[in-house]
Order: structure tokens, then C-alpha cells, then sequence
């Protein structure tokens, strides 16, 4: 499966509602539906943390293959959030990760992958 094939099958579990939220009809704002998939994203990406977290605590950060298998599940979920985030904002995720590359490639290449701020 492609990245792509992988975004559009992922949407279609997607079951969730709009949450209401009052805008002013002269904004012209649209209101997309990711309240549910951004939080949900940041508490997969907490489970994943905890994951290692407890691994640290409890092994000296050993990763058997139970504990591993429990991170691929985790990292499944976060993969469906950040696909899901990508649909409601009509975005392709093989595009979002291809300018992540093009970000990080140009990063390096002007040897400034170390240090801080988004726009560096």
C-alpha cells in the first residue's frame, strides 16, 4: 500500500461528529471537523512517549518484542490521526511528507539541523 492508498483507507474509518462551534457567517470561515483528530493525535503521541517512558523506568530502556509490538500499535494511531488531520485540511500526506524531506534536506545541507525555530 502507497502513502496515499494508506490516507483514503484510513478516512474511511473515520466516525466522529462535529463538534458546534458559533463563527459569524461575514468570516467566511469554514469549520472543519478536527477537533476529535488533533486531540486524539496528541494523546497517541503521549502513549507512544509513555511506551518508551515505562521501558526506561522499568527495563533500563530494553525494548522486548511485546513492548515493541505495543509501540507499533501506538504508532498506527498516530499515523491515522496525522492522515485524518491531512484529509480534513484536503492536504495529501505523501505531500506533507515530502516537504517535511525537502525542509530537513535543506537543513542539512545549510548545516543547520541542530538549533531551534521552525524557519531556520
Amino acid at each position: 500500500m502507497n502513502i496515499n492508498e494508506y490516507q483514503l483507507k484510513a478516512h474511511s474509518f473515520a466516525d466522529y461528529t462535529l463538534p458546534v462551534i458559533n463563527v459569524p457567517e461575514e468570516d467566511n470561515v469554514v469549520v472543519a471537523d478536527f477537533c476529535y483528530p488533533a486531540l486524539g493525535l496528541a494523546e497517541e503521541a503521549g502513549e507512544v512517549s509513555g511506551k518508551f517512558a515505562k521501558a526506561i523506568r522499568d527495563c533500563h530502556g530494553r525494548i522486548d518484542s511485546e513492548r515493541k509490538e505495543a509501540i507499533v500499535k501506538e504508532l498506527g494511531d498516530v499515523c491515522w490521526f496525522v492522515a485524518e488531520l491531512c484529509t480534513i485540511i484536503d492536504v495529501s500526506l505523501e505531500s506533507v511528507m515530502q516537504k517535511n524531506i525537502d525542509k530537513l534536506t535543506s537543513r542539512k545541507e545549510r548545516n543547520v539541523i541542530h538549533g531551534s525555530g521552525d524557519n531556520r
